[in-house]
């Protein structure tokens, strides 16, 4: 078959994608290469139909760098019509688990896709790589190394030196498929022998000498059980599981670009049925952040963070515990775009997609974090009978309603929102200042009169009157207030705990060496505040539901793993014994994306 043959295999239905930003350009046209290179193939008939695959290994869960991958690969099938797969890569039995299998399809899930057919197993291929693998014995082009692992690197040489030939490179076809028959036998311990490519030892790229394709691992599959003792290499493995599966795209990041001339080795020298092609794009490098997989594993294994969906980690999963939304990442990967060259994103790109997603999605609410009480001596004298205040869902969409807010003659406000120095000017500090007024979100006017002291002699309450008249009005000018401030009912209020997260690494570029890595971590990544007060609507909130907490940012009620502690349906009030969590997802504040794009830290084409 040549290459310019359209690709046969199996076929599956158009890969719907989500409309609200999910496709890899959010629904508009963004130029980038590798559309290019689709139209150019479908146009001269390379192939029938587009088909691409996500191909996660299952050795941990997905991250922020994966989301890339996955709207490019899922947008580009649904924008041409084609179709994408999901398969897992489950060459490795000594990483993997069925966990992260689910964690994946999971993520995937809530990321808003859905892959064509059913899900697919490189496993599910061992019979026939095994069978490709003795016909390249049989054609000389593989052989059975008895050299150790750490030989058999040796021997490849350097990038400025030719390799060395193994001395089992020349035994017979006889002997190889002798001694490729004991290996799958179990008749060889791990490590003691190997099944190699017969390429070239001298050839100027290092993956083209003479590569691994099989190896010993005495270890039971997660699928297949004790069926084999000899697992095939990602390198082998992966191309012939696209030609498998019909696959016409194979779209990976830069770190396979000088593993694509043995792709397209294996797919010249076997009998498969598809000739896929492998194109390469920029990864997604992420500043203040860590993508590698045995970091990650590595950050969990060592109690930096509680699990793989720890809020402070850029997973799926930590991200969607956190409060992130879907279209917040579908729409960042977007803006990022795709290119050939390596670059790296400011994380502030990042933060200002889902900012923007959550000001424009989340209800607004009232929660205190360090609450400081506030009893108004005026209360039954100015406001009479009121017992509630009817403040809008969201400002800008009238159509969501109202929520009712107790208020009464007893609030809890910010600790942090008082002070008793009178000499803080009102451009510095725009709180409430003993002698002096501040407006009590959606209410009235006050002014703070006195204070008391507990038994430590620390303030535990501020006595203030209400200015009359100024419910929904303009107080005198003379009574101009510093500012406006939060405010909850101490009498009717919903006790909580709040999680607040911020970055997880203090440096941009974190260096993931052993020694370096975790003096890079920020000490205060997690600040666990146990005694909040968050307004009384907030006990129908529901696991996973975000809002805006009036002047403190963006929180949501935590889904405690995925619902493993708590019932993701009941209500705040009733999820568990303890008080409901919410954990920050990102402040108020919003600082631009630095630039139009991602900065280049690496030579190529745009």
């Amino acid at each position: 078959m040549s290459n310019t043959e359209p690709n046969s295999g199996p076929t599956a239905a158009p890969i719907r994608a989500p409309t609200d930003g999910g496709s890899a350009d959010s629904g508009t046209e963004k130029a980038h290469f590798l559309r290019h290179l689709i139209r150019e193939d479908l146009a001269a008939g390379r192939c029938a139909g587009l088909v691409t695959r996500f191909p996660p290994e299952p050795n941990g869960y997905l991250h922020i760098g994966h989301a890339k991958s996955i709207c490019l690969n899922f947008g580009l099938a649904a924008e041409f019509g084609g179709a994408c797969h999901l398969r897992f890569d489950d060459t490795n039995p000594a990483t993997e688990a069925q966990e992260y299998v689910d964690a994946i399809q999971r993520d995937l899930a809530w990321l808003g896709f859905e892959w064509a057919g059913g899900v697919r197993f490189t496993s599910a291929y061992f019979g026939q790589l095994y069978e490709w693998a003795v016909h390249l014995v049989r054609q000389g082009l593989a052989y059975v190394c008895e050299l150790p692992l750490k030989a058999v690197r040796d021997y490849r040489g350097t990038l400025t030196e030719p390799g060395r030939d193994s001395p089992y490179r020349e035994r017979s076809v006889a002997d190889n498929l002798r001694l490729f028959a004991a290996m799958r036998d179990g008749e060889f311990a791990a490590g003691t022998a190997c099944l190699r490519a017969k390429i070239d030892m001298a050839h100027p790229n290092i993956s083209m000498r003479d590569p691994v394709l099989y190896r010993i691992r005495q270890q039971a599959h997660q699928r297949t059980g004790r069926d084999w003792c000899i697992y095939p290499s990602y390198d082998f493995a992966h191309g012939q599981a696209d030609a498998i599966e019909g696959v016409t795209h194979s779209l990976c990041t830069l770190e396979f670009q000088d593993h694509r001339p043995l792709y397209d080795w294996f797919i010249e020298h076997l009998p498969v049925p598809a000739r896929p092609r492998q194109y390469e794009f920029a990864r997604l490098n992420l500043s203040h952040t860590v993508t590698s997989k045995r970091t990650l594993r590595r950050l969990v294994e060592e109690g930096c963070v509680a699990d793989w969906d720890d809020p402070r980690m850029p997973t799926l999963a930590g991200m969607r515990r956190r409060g992130v939304r879907p279209a917040a990442i579908r729409r960042f990967c977007a803006d990022v775009g795709v290119a050939r060259a390596d670059s790296r994103v400011d994380i502030d790109m990042l933060e200002h997609a889902v900012r923007d997603d959550l000001n424009r999605h989340a209800p607004r609410a009232m929660c205190v974090l360090r609450p400081l009480r506030l009893i108004i001596d005026n209360y039954a004298a100015v406001a009479g009978e009121l017992h509630a205040l009817r403040l809008p869902r969201h400002p800008e969409y009238p159509e969501w309603g109202e929520r009712s807010v107790p208020f009464g003659a007893e609030l809890f406000i910010e600790r942090d929102d008082f002070s008793t120095d009178a000499s803080l000017s009102r451009k510095r500090f725009k709180r409430l200042v003993l002698g002096d007024y501040v407006r009590l979100r959606g209410t009235f006017v006050i002014r703070a009169e006195q204070v008391r002291h507990d038994a430590a002699g620390q303030i535990c309450a501020v006595h203030a009157s209400l200015v009359p008249g100024t419910l929904g009005a303009n107080p005198p000018p003379e009574m101009r207030p510093r500012g406006v401030i939060h405010w909850v009912s101490a009498v009717d209020h919903l006790p909580c705990r709040v999680n607040l997260y911020e970055r997880l690494f203090t440096v941009a570029v974190p260096d993931t060496g052993a020694a370096s890595l975790l003096p890079q971590l920020n000490p205060d990544s997690l600040i666990e505040l146990a005694d909040c007060r968050a307004e009384a609507s907030l006990r129908q909130a529901r696991a996973g539901e975000s809002y805006q907490f009036e002047r403190q940012g963006y929180f949501c009620l935590d889904q405690a793993g995925d619902g493993a502690d708590s019932d993701a349906d009941a209500p705040a009030a009733d999820s568990n014994k303890k008080p409901p969590l919410f954990n920050r997802t990102i402040g108020l504040k919003d600082s631009a994306p630095k630039g139009s794009g991602p900065k280049d830290i690496g030579a190529g084409k745009p």
